[in-house]
């Protein structure tokens, strides 16, 4: 089954949505904001959302931003969200995501790719990365439920 990779549209939404809401473990997502962003996204040069499809579905995401900071005297590359369907975990599907986001890094010229993971960091240390700090968060809304669809 070939499996190819491209910047995402706005025509996605209807098979990115329940991809995200399934990586979704602290918040609620709803449509209506998820439209709003995904539009905001794929016009924001700094941004990077990446699908990966077969020939009739939506497979995988990855989101990644990209911005300039003082500590690194210049450009940073941060991935947000990254995900693949069951079906497609094992298939290297989110190594090729991860190496789409680090050559659209070098090509702007970013200092590093980093991210956060509760949940898959055997796969991160196989593909190259390192730990290299502690993540903290502090919700600023009081309801954390989850949507599942």
């Amino acid at each position: 089954m070939n499996i190819h990779f491209r910047q995402a549209v706005l025509q996605d939404e209807e098979e990115l949505f329940p991809l995200a809401a399934s990586l979704a473990t602290s918040f609620e997502l709803n449509k209506a904001d998820f439209s709003r962003i995904l539009a905001e996204h794929i016009s924001d040069a700094n941004v990077d959302l990446v699908i990966a499809e077969t020939e009739s579905k939506v497979i995988g995401y990855v989101l990644a931003f990209h911005h300039s900071t003082f500590y690194a005297n210049g450009v940073v590359s941060w991935v947000e969200e990254l995900f693949v369907t069951d079906e497609f975990r094992g298939r290297n599907v989110g190594q090729k995501l991860m190496e789409i986001i680090e050559e659209s890094a070098l090509k702007r010229g970013s200092k590093l790719v980093a991210l956060a993971t509760r949940r898959a960091g055997a796969f991160y240390r196989a593909i190259g990365y390192e730990e290299s700090a502690v993540y903290f968060k502090k919700a600023l809304i009081q309801e954390h439920k989850v949507f599942r669809q």
